[in-house]
């Protein structure tokens, strides 16, 4: 009993003091969410939504970040976790599952689902894509940038920014476009760019949409790309603004808590990470 009150004592200082850079944490996150790699917040509901990375459970979770505690679970009975990435939603209260995470590039299996928050136990749409440039599986290591991690739902269509593990890295994030749709379909390349060179800090791991402002925020391990004033879905022509996190983790998880807020969180390693924190976009 002394051992394990040394070790809470020891977790919650060293949490207590770490420098989070620009962020403020605000809350860790239960076993049950130990990798995890998407989040979504919805209009109208105080919960963030939650999921976890391969060979976890399929499962959706809602967290309450006042209780700080699990508040709802909702179990997909038609779907399985291969590689769970990315987590989007819409105003409407639906949420989608990307489950198409594909390090080594080899993946042909790629896939959404499709599912209402207002549920328990579901049986989901799932919408299968393929995208259009991959023709081998997987491709000489020098181009390899067809992981996707990140992803939004906006108007009816499902946009896809790619994880660049390419050795020949150069920071080129692609953007591709599918319809949100039940059925098998081959994703449309929107358009590409180049968010910075340096492989550990500038590949992106998670995307998130605001409902409000239709800004875009997307993530790496110690950067937020915030882009803007776009025309049509081409969301790299407008205006694109960093944002330096001031703290390096295994982020993979974004979104708005309103149009002034992210949320971000990162994966547990070992006693660092694995908690929720918040980004205030106010200058």
């Amino acid at each position: 009993m002394q051992k394990l009150y040394l070790l809470l004592l020891l977790t919650f200082g060293v949490a207590s003091c770490q420098d989070f850079g620009n962020m403020r944490i605000i809350a860790s996150l239960p076993a049950s969410l130990h990798e995890i790699s998407g989040i979504e917040k919805i209009p109208d509901n105080d919960l963030v939504w939650a999921i976890s990375d391969s060979k976890n459970e399929p499962t959706v979770y809602g967290y309450n970040t006042k209780s700080r505690d699990i508040e709802r679970v909702i179990k997909l009975t038609n779907a399985a976790n291969k590689d769970w990435e990315d987590l989007a939603g819409d105003a409407e209260g639906n949420l989608y599952v990307g489950d198409f995470g594909n390090n080594r590039n080899a993946r042909k299996d790629l896939r959404i689902y499709s599912l209402s928050s207002d549920t328990e136990v579901t049986h989901v749409i799932v919408t299968r894509f393929t995208l259009p440039d991959q023709t081998e599986f997987p491709p000489k290591k020098k181009e390899r940038n067809f992981d996707i991690e990140a992803f939004i739902y906006k108007d009816g269509y499902f946009y896809l920014f790619s994880r660049n593990r390419s050795t020949d890295f150069d920071g080129t994030v692609k953007l591709y476009k599918l319809p949100a749709q039940e059925g098998s379909f081959t994703a449309t390349l929107v358009s590409a760019f180049k968010t910075c060179g340096d492989r550990s800090d500038c590949q992106v791991t998670g995307a998130a949409l605001d409902f409000e402002t239709q800004q875009i925020a997307l993530l790496s391990h110690n950067k937020v790309w915030l882009l803007s004033e776009y025309t049509g879905d081409d969301f790299f022509s407008g205006r694109i603004e960093k944002v330096k996190l001031g703290h390096s983790s295994q982020k993979e998880s974004i979104c708005f808590k309103d149009s002034q807020t992210l949320y971000i969180a990162d994966e547990q390693n070992g006693i660092e990470g694995g908690n929720l924190y918040v980004l205030s976009l106010n200058k």
